[in-house]
């Protein structure tokens, strides 16, 4: 299915009724699709989502406030905040140049295109072209900054980039909290991230970062607490959910970061092909002529990885 890619005029600013909306209590997800700006120490008490082109140039300063409910933790289905492409009769209609600033986010960030919500018979059947990197791509978000912001994880991944999101920008921010799995991960044909001069504080379960074939990235600047688990790790899960991988994880750049809190026994900071295979899904794309359905490799080349610190 093609995407249905529109040009958007940057959002207007919400409105004062709009704005109320946003702030009212809810377990239903605020559906944004302006530009608000929020007094000093308001609190969003509900899940937002920004969705379809309509939302392109969409925006939340939080002024320092909060997003999210502590006892209320984001899922990968209903994040506390999403930023979504959403399935039309025409193809794919997405997002691009979405803000989020100077917010304390309880819970998680997810950025999706295609197989948003978890329709993964999306991706599995589009991963069976031999266009599969530039379909994704042109079906995702595009362009999502998040400046100055405090995620604080609750068990889910604290910030998502789902397949085919491109020009992701992560600046100036502090992960805290706990994440079963990773801090950031960046998942299969995304591409051109930017994670530059963030806090990492978070308590994984695995490495920090994952980049799963994922492409073209600049990780810069960063402070790492590693509190003994991994650094960045760059790898392609070939066949995981029937989706095959084409992008490899290459034409990265890892640089100037610090580490702090490695394992002694094993101080794994940044992985250049973390898993070569060995997974037992590989086979699960098996039959294609490309990607990870024809090499269960990681394939990973034109990475520079340099002036990076263990402290």
């Amino acid at each position: 299915m093609a995407a249905l890619v529109l040009a958007q005029p940057a959002a207007r600013a919400c409105t004062p009724a709009e704005m109320a909306d946003l702030l009212s209590p809810s377990a239903a997800p605020y559906r944004l699709a302006c530009r608000a700006v929020l007094q000093a120490g308001a609190h969003v008490q509900r899940p937002v989502l920004i969705e379809g082109a309509e939302a392109s140039g969409a925006g939340l300063d939080c002024s320092g406030g909060r997003v999210g409910v502590a006892h209320r933790p984001g899922t990968t289905k209903l994040p506390t905040v999403a930023v979504w492409s959403r399935r039309t009769h025409a193809g794919w209609s997405a997002p691009r140049d979405v803000s989020i600033r100077r917010c304390v986010i309880l819970g998680n960030v997810r950025i999706w295109g295609m197989g948003a919500g978890g329709a993964m018979s999306d991706l599995r059947d589009a991963s069976r072209q031999a266009d599969f990197t530039r379909a994704a791509q042109a079906a995702a978000p595009s362009g999502v900054t998040l400046d100055a912001v405090r995620i604080e994880a609750n068990g889910s991944i604290p910030l998502y980039v789902g397949p085919g999101v491109t020009r992701t920008t992560m600046r100036g921010s502090t992960f805290t909290g706990r994440s079963v799995s990773t801090a950031v991960y960046l998942d299969a044909e995304s591409a051109n991230a930017v994670i530059d001069n963030n806090d990492f504080s978070v308590r994984t379960g695995r490495e920090i970062i994952a980049m799963d074939g994922s492409g073209a990235n600049r990780i810069t600047g960063n402070r790492f607490d590693l509190q003994g688990r991994g650094g960045v790790f760059l790898y392609r899960n070939c066949g995981e959910d029937g989706v095959i991988r084409h992008q490899t994880p290459s034409w990265n750049r890892i640089t100037d970061n610090t580490f702090t809190g490695a394992s002694w026994l094993r101080p794994r900071l940044v992985v250049v092909g973390s898993r070569e295979g060995g997974r037992p899904y590989c086979g699960a794309d098996a039959g294609w002529p490309f990607g990870s359905s024809a090499d269960d490799g990681d394939n990973a080349v034109g990475n520079t990885v340099e002036r990076n610190r263990a402290l």
